[in-house]
């Protein structure tokens, strides 16, 4: 009857043993790969970095935006210049305009 209950104690302490690798298995594994674990975190980092680059290219170009609007305020703003610059971009000549094309 003695091996019979030293075989017992040795078989539920494997089984408790196995039970807690399994469990400690199961929490590093999720850990490693679940929502919140370290790949999460690491792709998160990345996105980050990539959001943070975008968001210095519009703060870029809103400063570009902000000067070029600057420039249309009201005392500041030269008339002929305006006016130049309205015929330019919407292809607008006036009857008494000499046109000069060039060739480039």
């Amino acid at each position: 009857m003695q091996s019979r209950s030293r075989l017992r104690t040795i078989l539920a302490t494997l089984t408790l043993h196995l039970g807690a690798a399994a469990l400690i298995g199961y929490f590093a594994y999720h850990a490693y790969t679940g929502d919140h674990g370290l790949v999460a975190k690491r792709n998160y980092e990345n996105e980050l970095k990539q959001l943070e680059a975008e968001l210095a290219d519009l703060r870029a170009q809103r400063t570009s935006i902000e000067h070029k609007v600057s420039l249309l305020a009201a005392s500041r703003l030269d008339p002929d210049m305006l006016d130049e610059q309205g015929r330019r971009l919407l292809n607008f000549i006036h009857p008494n305009d000499i046109v000069l094309l060039r060739n480039n």
